[in-house]
C-alpha cells in the first residue's frame, strides 16, 4: 500500500450535522419498525410464490406444486394423488397463501401512510434514483451478499442509525459506487427476470437509458448518474480476473481499486434510510469507522482530483463525529478494526476524538 508515511491531510471544515427533532426521531423509529414488519410480511408472501393446483394425467388426479427454485427456474413436483391428506394440504397452503397477502397488503396501507409523514416532517434524504437501484439490488439478494453500499451514498445510512441529518455539501451526489466482493460468486436472484443475469440488465428495469460507458465498469443514464462497480485490488495485482455479475455482453467489468479490501473485510452496517419521497428502504454498508478511516485515507492521495480529496475529507470529518457522538457502541478501538493497517488506523484516530458537547 502506497503513502502510508505521508502525513495525512485533515479537514479543516466544520461538518454541520444536525439532530432530529422529537417529532422526527418518533417518526424514525415508527418507519424502521414498520418497514421490517412490512419486510417479513412480503418474504412470507413470497414463499407461496407459484401455485398447488390439482391435475390430471391419465384417470387420475394429482396435486401439483409448481415453483421457484434458487436461481428463478420454474419447477413442478407432484405432491401425490388426490386423498384428503392432500385436500387438507391444498386447503392450508390456500388459507395460508391468503393470509399471507393481506398481511402485506395491510402493511403496505400503513407503510403508505408512514411515507406521508416522512414527507410532512422533511424526513425525506437519499436521491429517487439511489433509493431505486439500492431496492433493487435488495429485492436481487445482491445487497448485503456480495455488494454493499460505498461512497457519498453510505453516508446516508450512517446518519439515519444515529439520528441526524449530514450537511448537503457532504451528501448531495449524482452516482453511486457498488463495492463487490470478489471473494464472492454473485448472481441475481431475479435472474429469470433480468436479461443475463446481469447488473446492466437491473439498472435498464429501472431507467431504461442507463448504458454501459467506454469505461466498462460503469454505467449512466441520459441524465449523468453515474453507478460504478468497483472491487479490491487483488495482491499481486496480476493475480486479478474479471469480476462480473452476469453473462450479457455489455455487462459491468469491476475495476479493481487500492484500499478497498479494508471496506471489502470491514463488518458490514445495516440502517434504514429514508428516501427524498419519504419511503424507507435499507442500506448495507461497510462499518463507519473504516469508512472515515477510508476517507482520510484518500484525502492524502497525492494522485486524488484535488475537489475529491477535499470531499474525502470533509466526509471522514463529518462520519467520524457521528461515530464519536452518536454510535458510541462502535468505539474506536484496533481489536474491532484489524482489516486498518497501523498507520492508517492512527492516522485517522483523530476523527472520533471529540473537542466539544
Amino acid at each position: 500500500m502506497q503513502h502510508f508515511r505521508r502525513k495525512f491531510a485533515m479537514p479543516v471544515e466544520v461538518i454541520e450535522i444536525n439532530e432530529l427533532n422529537k417529532d422526527q426521531l418518533r417518526e424514525r423509529v415508527n418507519t424502521a419498525q414498520r418497514y421490517q414488519a412490512w419486510r417479513e410480511a412480503r418474504d412470507q408472501r413470497a414463499g407461496f410464490r407459484g401455485s398447488l393446483v390439482w391435475h390430471y394425467s391419465g384417470s387420475s388426479e394429482y396435486l401439483l406444486r409448481s415453483y421457484y427454485d434458487g436461481s428463478g427456474v420454474r419447477r413442478q413436483k407432484t405432491e401425490g394423488p388426490r386423498s384428503p391428506e392432500t385436500e387438507r394440504l391444498k386447503a392450508q397452503w390456500d388459507a395460508q397463501r391468503e393470509a399471507a397477502t393481506e398481511r402485506e397488503k395491510s402493511l403496505q396501507t400503513v407503510l403508505d401512510r408512514q411515507t406521508a409523514i416522512n414527507r410532512a416532517l422533511l424526513l425525506g434524504r437519499v436521491p429517487l434514483l439511489g433509493a431505486r437501484i439500492i431496492r433493487a439490488l435488495d429485492a436481487a439478494g445482491l445487497l448485503g451478499h456480495g455488494i454493499r453500499i460505498v461512497g457519498t451514498n453510505a453516508v446516508y445510512a450512517y446518519e439515519a442509525a444515529a439520528g441526524v441529518m449530514v450537511d448537503a455539501s457532504v451528501t448531495t451526489t449524482e452516482d453511486m459506487d457498488l463495492l463487490v466482493d470478489a471473494r464472492r460468486a454473485l448472481r441475481l436472484a431475479a435472474s429469470a427476470d433480468i436479461a443475463g443475469g446481469a447488473l446492466i440488465s437491473l439498472l435498464r428495469k429501472i431507467d431504461r437509458s442507463f448504458e454501459r460507458t467506454r469505461q466498462n465498469f460503469r454505467a449512466a443514464n441520459r441524465d449523468g448518474y453515474l453507478v460504478d462497480l468497483i472491487t479490491p485490488q487483488a495482491e499481486p495485482p496480476w493475480r486479478a480476473g474479471e469480476v462480473r455479475i452476469g453473462t450479457a455482453e455489455d455487462e459491468l467489468t469491476a475495476i479493481p481499486i487500492n484500499g478497498l479490501a479494508w471496506l471489502e473485510s470491514a463488518p458490514a452496517f445495516e440502517a434504514v434510510a429514508i428516501d427524498e419521497r419519504g419511503a424507507p428502504l435499507r442500506i448495507v454498508a461497510a462499518d463507519p469507522r473504516v469508512f472515515a478511516a477510508h476517507k482520510l485515507w484518500l484525502s492524502a492521495q497525492p494522485d486524488r482530483d484535488p475537489l475529491k480529496r477535499r470531499r474525502d475529507a470533509a466526509q471522514a470529518a463529518a462520519v467520524g463525529r457521528i461515530v464519536g457522538r452518536y454510535l458510541t457502541h462502535l468505539p474506536y478501538v484496533a481489536d474491532d478494526l484489524r482489516m486498518l493497517p497501523r498507520p492508517v488506523f492512527e492516522a485517522a484516530r483523530q476523527l472520533f476524538e471529540l473537542d466539544g458537547p
